[in-house]
Formats: C-alpha cells, sequence, structure tokens
C-alpha cells in the first residue's frame, strides 16, 4: 500500500470530516438527481440481462431463488445489504486515520475517486435493477418479501416513507460490491490476526452474492464495481500527489507573502534575534589564529596613552622631547 503521509503523522480531522461529507453529499445528490429516464433504464438492465444470458453468467437467477426459497438466508441478506455498506465502510476509515497515518490519505482518496466515478457510471447509464424489472423475468424483490422483519420497504433499503429519496435506477455499477472490496482489502492487507484476513476475503465476496441474491445487481453490476475500485486505486496516488503540489506552491506564496527582513549583525556582536557572536568573529579576525583583534589593539592604544610623560628638571625634558619629534619629521 502507498504512504502518503510521514510515518507517524496524522491528518486533521476537521479537515477530513468535512472533505467527506461534501464528497458523500455530492454522491448522494447525483444519485438522487440522475434518475433518468425509466423506460431507458428498463431497457438497459434487460440490455444486461441478455448479455449474460448470452454467456451464461446470470448467476442472480438461481441465487434470487435460493433466497426466497429460504428465509434463513434471505433475512439475514437483507439486513447486510441494507446496513453493512453505512456501518463497516465508515468505521474502517476511522480505524485508518488512527491507527494507519501514513496510508490513511492514500485508503480516503482511493475510496472517493472510486465513488465519484461510479457516480458517473449513474449518470451515464441510469439501470433498472432486476427485482424491478417485469415478474415475467423471474425476480423477487427479497426486500419487499421480507420487509416485515426490518426497518426497509419496498424501496430498495430505504427506511420506510423515505423511498422517494433514493434512486432505484443505479444499479450500474454496484457500489455494494467496490465499497465491500475496498473494506477487504484494508482487512486483508492490515489485519494481524489470521480471521482478520479471512474476513478481508470473505466480506467482498459475501456482498457481491447477497446484491445479486437480494435482485439488487446483476452479475455485470458487480464486475463493474470491482472495476471501478481499480480504476480508483490507479488514480489515487497521482491526485494525491496533485493534492501536495496545490498545497506547496499555496504555502510557499504566502510564506513569501509573511517573510521579514533577515537578522543583522550589529557592532555589538549581537543578533536582532538577541544571539550573542564570538569576540573574533565580530572582530573580523579569525579565531585562533594568533592575531588581535581591533578591540585589544584599541585599549592598548588607550593605555599607552594614559602613561604620564617623565619630564626632566626645568621641562628640559620637554624640549628635547619636541626636538627629536622634528628631527623625526
Amino acid at each position: 500500500m502507498y504512504r502518503t503521509a510521514p510515518l507517524g503523522k496524522r491528518p486533521r480531522w476537521w479537515t477530513e470530516l468535512p472533505l467527506i461529507a461534501v464528497v458523500y453529499a455530492l454522491y448522494s445528490a447525483g444519485r438522487l438527481l440522475v434518475r433518468g429516464d425509466v423506460q431507458s433504464a428498463v431497457d438497459h438492465g434487460l440490455s444486461i440481462l441478455d448479455l449474460e444470458k448470452t454467456f451464461r453468467i446470470n448467476f442472480e437467477h438461481p441465487l434470487n431463488r435460493l433466497f426466497t426459497d429460504h428465509p434463513a438466508l434471505g433475512i439475514p441478506a437483507d439486513f447486510a445489504y441494507a446496513s453493512l455498506h453505512y456501518i463497516l465502510t465508515p468505521a474502517l476509515l476511522v480505524w485508518a486515520f488512527r491507527r494507519r497515518p501514513a496510508d490513511y490519505r492514500f485508503l480516503r482518496s482511493w475510496l472517493m475517486i472510486s465513488t465519484l466515478i461510479g457516480l458517473i457510471g449513474f449518470t451515464l447509464l441510469p439501470t433498472c435493477p432486476p427485482r424491478l424489472l417485469d415478474p415475467s423475468e423471474g425476480f423477487v424483490d427479497t426486500m419487499r418479501m421480507y420487509a416485515e422483519y426490518g426497518w426497509w420497504g419496498g424501496d430498495a433499503s430505504a427506511p420506510r416513507g423515505l423511498g422517494g429519496m433514493t434512486n432505484q435506477y443505479a444499479a450500474m455499477p454496484s457500489l455494494h460490491v467496490g465499497w465491500a472490496l475496498w473494506c477487504g482489502v484494508v482487512m486483508f492487507r492490515y489485519g494481524r490476526t489470521t480471521w482478520a484476513k479471512i474476513a478481508g476475503v470473505a466480506y467482498p465476496l459475501t456482498i457481491a452474492l447477497v446484491v445479486m441474491g437480494t435482485a439488487n445487481h446483476y452479475f455485470l453490476d458487480a464486475v463493474a464495481g470491482t472495476a471501478v475500485m481499480g480504476a480508483g486505486f490507479l488514480l489515487a496516488k497521482p491526485a494525491v500527489r496533485a493534492a501536495d503540489r496545490i498545497r506547496n506552491r499555496f504555502s510557499r506564496s504566502t510564506g513569501k507573502e509573511t517573510t521579514g527582513t533577515p537578522a543583522n549583525v550589529t557592532a555589538g556582536c549581537e543578533t536582532s534575534a538577541g544571539t550573542a557572536l564570538p569576540r573574533a568573529a565580530a572582530s573580523g579576525s579569525p579565531a585562533g589564529d594568533g592575531s588581535r583583534g581591533a578591540p585589544e589593539r584599541l585599549r592598548e592604544a588607550d593605555a599607552s596613552d594614559q602613561i604620564p610623560r617623565q619630564q626632566a628638571p626645568g621641562g628640559a625634558g620637554d624640549s628635547r622631547a619636541d626636538g627629536a619629534a622634528a628631527a623625526a619629521r
């Protein structure tokens, strides 16, 4: 897994939480608003089903019959479809934030980019799920069949009375499978026990069976969800690098505006920041070279000026000194 932060350095939660909230709000709003034409969505669903029948990969048919014939399988599957998608994924994201700060930004970016790619898929290819096709196609909506056991109604996994707040024609790709794959990779990669690694393999496979058995997705929806996560994985590292470059440029630009004048060395051998310098450096002489600095010579000159002249009686000493000075000139 790619590290995108120094080891042990944790991103700030007050910047991460709004970012995740904005991305999820965009996903939810886009999923709700991009409903598409119902007939077009039905046509897309039938086309996918026909393609699967051609290659005999319509695994959702036998799984749906199994779940409807055996409530012991169908009811837990409905609970898993309606809840794990929204519980385990954010739980693992928080765990990565707290325990794997060096890898968190990559994992978060991978999940977000894949989700936005999935939103593009919902927009370009609105698809009717198997449970909403004509009953002649042989599918039973297990969410509606077992609605008395859970909080959901007949409108996907939405709580009763809130079915109008979801886009039921956003089947392609299956982000239930995509997010489950992300969770599986995190559990397998970072799990310290054998059971954690087993769960990392079993969870996405189980969710793939659940979405087909409950007639919420086609097999090719699950394949598309896996492909979307693969694309997000490849784009996550370049996206993090681009974000780092933008942040570094912004930091440099703001740093130039706030940079003050550099500290200057004063005559008192002290910087403007208050740091004292060695005397030899202040005097301009290298330390330890045996030469005397300017302050030492000044002190000697001052001392020589203070030595009194010896005067001869009668001022003769002054005359001889003056004569010698004149001869020297």
